[in-house]
């Protein structure tokens, strides 16, 4: 079956006992029992729920995985895989991490014993002199938030099999339309579904997907005893996000390479940030892991290096929505050192490049020359 046809059908049954068409939002606590410990599956929704059951046979299929895993945001999945871990262990991670991951790692777990790397997964060398005995995850987002840096899957794969070392690809940005990380060796894909899977930005959710079915079960254990599961409402609601996927990507690609080729050719404008530009220093590892497109997230500097002037732009968008979050239909504009990443101290996100200048947007499906004709009055 093929990706297009995978995300409406993939995984998915009509309803045995009406027929159904669309999975029933099942919403319900508990389940009726034949007799003490005697049911048909399902027993406890926080265990297991008929709709949350639906989604994550859906994630696995897209993703080309054994297992989906279900989660009330992308932090609870992320925070699911930390639970694999216990004092002592080292964690190597992309220097460039979501603002909330990081906060996760260095705020929490590394209370908890857990010791980080920070590194541009780029060189190499320098991250594989950081694998030792002691390393038992490598934690990679490819693109990045918010810089767009990317890292190849692949070769990163070929070096924790050869260590024994988890891999772990947070896949939010590209979704698995355009790139399938456990295709390319990584054990585990994680999601904050909330963004490009959902669609809509009605919805929290997170999800893990893999391919080794024990892995799988130690992570649904970890689920199932701390409680982090989707709720059944939030299950279809993602779901029916799903079956548009493919769809909405392909309007969130062609217009977010337009929107970048306009920014590259403006004046105002210092840095673009676009996997799709043939300027972007992995633009060939792009080519190679992204299947079909860029996606639709862009970033950029301004010319000035002036907060004021990133600051008065966001303001003046009437089309783009200033707001966190980014994967909607609707067009987002961010300003990740005052919004999605200021819970990272402002020495780290000068060193990892994220400058006050910054500007982030999640180009959404509506007609290109709107958001073309947005941004340039904003500039005015």
């Amino acid at each position: 079956m093929k990706f297009n046809t995978k995300t409406i059908h993939g995984g998915q049954h009509h309803d045995p006992s009406t027929g159904a068409v669309m999975v029933p939002v099942y919403q319900t606590s508990t389940f009726a029992q034949k007799s003490p410990g005697v049911h048909g599956g399902y027993e406890y929704s926080r265990a297991a729920n008929p709709t949350r059951t639906a989604l994550e046979d859906s994630l696995a299929s897209i993703e080309n995985g054994e297992r989906g895993l279900a989660f009330s945001s992308g932090l609870a999945a992320t925070d699911c895989v930390m639970k694999l871990l216990k004092p002592g262990d080292e964690v190597i991670a992309m220097d460039d991490l979501y603002g909330g991951t990081y906060r996760m790692f260095t705020r929490i777990y590394q209370d908890y014993g857990i010791v980080f790397h920070f590194v541009d997964m780029n060189d190499v060398e320098k991250f594989k002199s950081l694998i030792n005995d002691k390393t038992k995850l490598v934690w990679v987002e490819t693109p990045t938030n918010p810089l767009m840096k990317l890292a190849d899957i692949e070769a990163i794969a070929k070096i924790t099999k050869e260590k024994n070392v988890l891999f772990a690809v947070d896949n939010t940005f590209a979704t698995p339309y355009l790139q399938r990380p456990l295709d390319l060796g990584a054990d585990i894909v994680m999601h904050s579904a909330t963004k490009y899977l959902g669609g809509h930005s009605d919805v929290i959710a997170g999800a893990l997907i893999v391919k080794d079915k024990e892995l799988g079960e130690k992570l649904h254990f970890a689920q199932f005893a701390t409680g982090g599961t989707l709720g059944p409402q939030d299950s279809y609601l993602v779901l029916r996000g799903i079956k548009t996927l493919h769809l909405r990507m392909q309007r969130h690609c062609e217009n977010g390479a337009k929107v970048a080729e306009y920014l590259e050719s403006h004046p105002k404008i210092k840095t673009v940030y676009y996997p799709g530009l043939e300027k972007h220093p992995q633009y060939n590892i792009a080519k190679k892991q992204m299947i079909g497109g860029f996606g639709g997230m862009v970033s950029f500097t301004f010319t000035s290096g002036d907060k004021a002037e990133a600051i008065k732009f966001l303001e003046n968008l009437k089309v783009f929505t200033l707001a966190e979050s980014l994967g909607g239909v609707e067009s987002l504009a961010n300003h990740p050192a005052l919004m999605t990443h200021a819970s990272i101290p402002e020495p780290k996100r000068k060193e990892i490049g994220i400058t006050d200048d910054l500007v982030r947007l999640s180009v959404g499906v509506e007609d290109a020359e709107d958001l073309i004709a947005d941004i340039e009055q904003a500039l005015a």
